[in-house]
């Protein structure tokens, strides 16, 4: 006998009078999906190269944030940041290979919220932190209280790494590198992930059971590898490669120029080098938008698109050579900001919201709002419901992001708002503190800081006046959140032990 989809099935309800009524047929599920290192370049985003279809088509069923940002351009600590609605320097977590209860261990994380709720909370692939690719087929820097099941996929991609093009001789997390691969999609860790997640799919579609499915995608993160087919896709002559110069670098204070020379090996790369590694990193992408594709094909063909919130977005963005950079750990618009849609029943279908800022710490609240959840107090962020429901609407009015940066002399901090039309940085260095300006009505670039330009001394100085504010109330304890543990030490990974022992 078949079973009843009771997710599925509306309630009736006969009263004493007589008459029917019709009580809400069920409670949302919500399928959140992550990409890693992704930047907004999409075709929903309006790069006229990027063949993204299934990304472009998500857009058109929800709305789409053309100015959301992360918290930490740095995968750790936006992860932790996006999971407990809490910023940096809230959750005292700036650094890679730290668990999430290491600093804050009486947090209730997005998806242990669920799980309070009798929802069936379900990772597949990278939420929290991994090292990518060595900890690939591992929990990484998982959280066992987030999830009552996980699966940790484990591809062609990761047991081929000898066959990968790097720019040094030992691969890392950090590097650029890139890999035309043979076979076949379904073979790929993404892939795999992709095949679990629409198994999950199948599951609840046939028990009813509601759900918290967080699908995490390893790529387009480095190394770049996709099949061969998704690198036929462009042609070398399709990119363009930023220039930038030392004397650019006089331009702006030390530790964003620090900052955007960080990775000697990567810095004014061949151009013929360059536009292949961007290749590589846009196949990967339309590589990424193909398994998210089959996704939400079985999410629509189990029936359960009906009653499922779908979120997807990254966890920072990508330098592709802008600023003389490749990779994050910037605050930059290249870094800091991401690609946001939401979509689902009672969102607004085919809409962009183009500058009205928003951050990554909203989507908790946002998601409690929808599901009809209460927000634990501790949670900072705003919720975006308001603005799912009307574009004209706005929650805040700036997005905060901040980065440490280590220099010759010590570290210096840095913070940074994005409002609708200006981004504002502070560096604290040395006990100083230098200022960076950009006007996105005619530098979309962020290549001309005007900081120090007289035209704009008024526009300064109110943005110094927001920022200061941001940076007072993000620094405070929430309430309710329980402890907080200042200076965690990483886990570190074990020193390998290389054979010194000589022949004989």
């Amino acid at each position: 006998m078949k079973k009843l989809k009771l997710a599925l099935i509306p309630l009736f309800i006969i009263t004493l009078s007589g008459s029917t009524t019709i009580e809400p047929p069920f409670k949302l599920n919500v399928l959140f999906i992550i990409a890693d290192d992704l930047n907004c370049a999409l075709g929903a985003y309006g790069d006229s190269i990027a063949i993204t279809p299934n990304i472009d088509k998500l857009a058109k069923e929800g709305v789409l944030f053309g100015n959301a940002h992360v918290q930490y351009p740095l995968c750790g600590p936006s992860r932790v940041s996006l999971m407990t609605g809490l910023y940096p320097d809230q959750t005292k977590s700036k650094k890679l290979r730290l668990y999430v209860r290491q600093t804050i261990p009486d947090v209730v994380t997005l998806g242990q919220k669920f799980r309070t709720e009798s929802y069936h909370s379900v990772r597949v692939g990278k939420i929290y932190h991994y090292h990518n690719p060595r900890d690939i087929g591992t929990a990484g820097h998982d959280d066992s209280f987030t999830w009552d099941r996980t699966v940790n996929p484990y591809g062609r991609d990761k047991k081929e790494e000898y066959k990968i093009n790097t720019l040094k001789p030992k691969l890392d997390g950090g590097t650029l590198s890139w890999l035309e691969a043979d076979g076949n999609d379904e073979e790929q860790t993404d892939g795999i992930g992709a095949m679990e997640t629409m198994e999950f799919l199948d599951e609840f579609a046939e028990s009813g059971e509601n759900f918290f499915l967080a699908f995490g995608l390893y790529r387009p993160h480095v190394p770049f590898v996709a099949p061969k087919k998704y690198f036929d896709l462009y042609d070398l002559s399709d990119f363009e490669i930023p220039e930038s110069s030392d004397a650019y670098l006089e331009t702006i204070p030390k530790p964003a120029a620090i900052s955007v020379r960080s990775k000697k090996e990567q810095v004014y790369l061949d151009k013929e080098l360059s536009k292949t590694i961007k290749r590589a990193y846009y196949a990967t992408t339309s590589f990424m938008d193909a398994q998210i594709g089959r996704v939400l094909d079985k999410l629509k063909a189990t029936g359960l698109d009906k009653n499922t919130i779908i979120v997807f977005t990254s966890d920072h963005g990508y330098h592709l050579g802008e600023h003389g950079h490749w990779q994050k750990q910037t605050l930059f618009n290249d870094a800091t900001r991401v690609p946001l849609i939401i979509a689902g029943p009672g969102i607004l279908k085919d809409k962009k919201i183009e500058n009205a800022p928003v951050e990554l710490v909203d989507l908790y609240p946002t998601l409690m709002d929808l599901v009809e959840m209460k927000t634990p107090t501790f949670v900072e962020g705003k919720s975006l419901t308001p603005m799912l429901k009307n574009i004209n609407r706005s929650v805040r009015q700036s997005a905060l992001s901040e980065l440490q940066v280590n220099t010759k002399s010590g570290i210096a901090q840095g913070y940074s708002i994005k409002t609708n039309r200006y981004r504002l940085s502070r560096w604290k260095h040395q006990g100083t503190y230098s200022y960076e300006l950009y006007d996105h009505e005619t530098d979309k670039k962020e290549l001309n800081n005007l900081a120090n330009h007289i035209d704009y001394i008024q526009v300064k100085d109110s943005l110094i006046k927001i920022l200061s504010d941001r940076i007072i109330a993000a620094q405070k304890k929430p309430k309710g959140l329980g402890r907080q543990i200042k200076y965690a030490k990483p886990w570190q990974e074990p020193k390998r032990i290389h054979s010194t022992q000589k022949k004989h």
